[in-house]
C-alpha cells in the first residue's frame, strides 16, 4: 500500500460520517462561537462535555487517592509499579478486539455500559476501604476488571467524537476534550488532597462512583443519528483490516511507535508521584494532589493553545517541541528539591505532554477512514493505555533500584531519544495530512 492510499480512502470514506450528520434543529451557529469553541454547537458534543468534567473530576480523584492507598498499606516503590502494571494489563490484552467491537455495535450504548461498570467497581473499592478491609491483592482485582472497561471503553470513545460532531469540527473537539480532561486534572488532584486528609481514602471513591452518573445520564439524553454505520464482515477480518491499513501509512505507525515509548518510559512519572511527594519534597497527600495539578494545569493551557490554531500546518513540529519540552522539563524535575520550583516545572512538562499527545490523537484521527477509526484508535489505546504495565513495571524497578529521581531521569531521555529518531516519519506525514486537509476543505 502506498503511503498516499489513507488519504485516498479517507475521502471515499468520507460519506460514512457526513458533514451534517449531527446537524439538529436549533443547533448553535458556527459563526456565533469563537474559533476555540465552534464543536459546541452540536447538542450531543455539549451534553458529552458536560457529563465528562464530573466523571473525569471523579476519575482524577479516586487516581491520586489510588496511589497514596497502595503506598500507605505497601510502603514500596516495586509494589506501586506492580498495580499500575495489572490495572493496565488488560489493555493490552483486549483493546485491539475492543477496536473491533467499536465498529460494530453503537458506540453511546457501549459507553452507558463501560461506564456503569466503572461505577460499580469504584463504590466496591471504597465500600472495602470504609470497612477496613481492603488488602493489595482486592486493589490488584479490581485493578485488572476496570482496566478490561477502559479496554472498551477508549477506542469506543475517542471514535464517537466524530459521531457527535462531524468531520468538521473532529480536531475543535479533540482539544477541547483535553482541555476538558485536564481542568478535571487540575480540580480532581487538588480536591482528592483536600478530601484524604479531611475525610479520609474511602470518601474519595464513593465521590468517583456517583459521578459517573453524569455521564451516563447525559450519554441517555442525546439524540443520535445511526444512518451512517457500515457494519464488516467479520470480527477477524475486521482486525484484519485495520491492521493493514496501520502498516501502509508511514506517519500513523511512527506516531503510534512515539506514543508507545512515551507510555513506556516517560507516562510513569505519575505512578511515581506519591514518593515525590512524600519521601524527596516531603509535603503529604495534599502537595501530591498540588502536584498533579500543576501538571494538569500545564496540560490545560496546551489544550486551548491547540483549540485555538485552527487549521495550522506545522503540526508535526509543534508535537516534536512538545515532546522536547516533556522531556526537558521531567529531567529538571527530577533534580528539584522545592516545592515551588516543582510545580512550576510540572506545569510547562504539562504543556509539552498534551501538546505531543493531542497532535498525535489529531494527526491519526484525521488520516483515518470512519469506517475504521474504532480500530486504528484501538491501536492508538494500546500504544498509549496498553503499554503502561511495561512503563509501571520498569519504573518500579529503577525507582526501586536507583530512586524514583534516577527512573524518572532515565525514562524522559529515552523519550527524547526515540522522538528525535522517529521524527521524520511525522514532521514529512503531517505536512502531507497539513496540505491534504486544506485541499478537501477548498474543492
Amino acid at each position: 500500500m502506498s503511503e498516499l492510499e489513507p488519504d485516498q480512502q479517507l475521502q471515499e470514506m468520507d460519506q460514512t460520517v457526513p458533514r451534517d450528520a449531527t446537524a439538529e434543529p436549533g443547533a448553535v451557529s458556527a459563526r456565533r462561537l469563537p474559533r476555540q469553541f465552534t464543536a459546541f454547537r452540536h447538542r450531543n458534543y455539549r451534553l458529552y462535555l458536560s457529563g465528562q468534567i464530573i466523571s473525569l473530576t471523579g476519575t482524577w480523584l479516586q487516581q491520586v487517592a489510588l496511589g497514596w492507598l497502595v503506598l500507605q498499606l505497601t510502603n514500596s516503590a516495586l509494589l506501586l509499579g506492580v498495580v499500575g502494571s495489572i490495572g493496565a494489563l488488560p489493555i493490552l490484552l483486549f483493546s485491539l478486539p475492543a477496536g473491533v467491537v467499536a465498529d460494530h455495535f453503537r458506540k453511546r450504548n457501549l459507553l452507558v455500559v463501560t461506564q456503569s461498570c466503572a461505577m460499580v467497581l469504584a463504590l466496591t473499592l471504597g465500600t472495602l476501604i470504609y470497612f477496613d478491609v481492603v488488602r493489595v491483592y482486592h486493589i490488584m482485582a479490581i485493578g485488572f476488571l476496570l482496566g478490561t472497561v477502559n479496554a472498551f471503553d477508549a477506542p469506543t470513545r475517542q471514535s464517537f467524537v466524530i459521531e457527535m460532531v462531524g468531520r468538521e469540527d473532529l480536531m475543535n473537539a479533540i482539544a477541547l476534550n483535553s482541555a476538558t480532561f485536564n481542568s478535571a486534572r487540575i480540580i480532581g488532584p487538588a480536591l482528592a488532597g483536600i478530601v484524604i486528609a479531611a475525610v479520609g481514602i474511602a470518601a474519595a471513591f464513593f465521590i468517583n462512583g456517583v459521578s459517573f452518573l453524569a455521564v451516563i445520564a447525559c450519554l441517555l439524553l442525546m439524540r443520535m443519528n445511526h444512518a451512517g454505520r457500515v457494519p464488516t464482515a467479520s470480527a477477524l477480518q475486521g482486525l484484519k483490516e485495520g491492521l493493514h491499513f496501520i502498516r501502509g501509512h508511514r506517519m500513523v505507525t511512527g506516531l503510534l511507535g512515539l506514543t508507545a515509548v512515551v507510555s513506556i518510559f516517560t507516562a510513569p512519572y505519575a505512578v511515581l508521584m506519591p514518593i515525590f511527594a512524600r519521601d524527596i519534597l516531603k509535603v503529604g497527600p495534599s502537595g501530591l494532589g498540588y502536584l498533579m495539578s500543576a501538571a494538569g494545569l500545564g496540560a490545560l493551557m496546551g489544550a486551548l493553545m491547540l483549540s485555538s490554531l485552527g487549521d495550522y500546518q506545522a503540526r508535526g513540529k509543534l508535537l516534536l517541541a512538545g515532546n522536547l519540552t516533556f522531556c526537558t522539563m521531567l529531567i529538571l524535575f527530577s533534580f528539584s528539591r522545592l516545592m515551588p520550583l516543582s510545580l512550576c516545572l510540572l506545569v510547562g512538562m504539562g504543556w509539552g505532554m498534551m501538546t505531543n499527545m493531542a497532535l498525535t490523537n489529531t494527526l491519526i484521527q484525521t488520516s483515518v477512514p470512519d469506517r475504521l477509526r474504532g480500530r486504528v484508535m484501538s491501536a492508538y489505546t494500546l500504544m498509549f493505555m496498553g503499554m503502561a504495565p511495561l512503563g509501571s513495571l520498569q519504573a518500579g524497578v529503577v525507582a526501586n533500584w536507583l530512586g524514583a529521581p534516577m527512573a524518572v531521569r532515565i525514562g524522559a531521555m529515552m523519550c527524547a531519544t526515540a522522538a528525535l529518531l522517529l521524527s521524520p516519519r511525522f514532521l514529512h506525514g503531517a505536512r502531507q495530512s497539513a496540505v491534504s486537509s486544506s485541499e478537501s476543505s477548498n474543492p
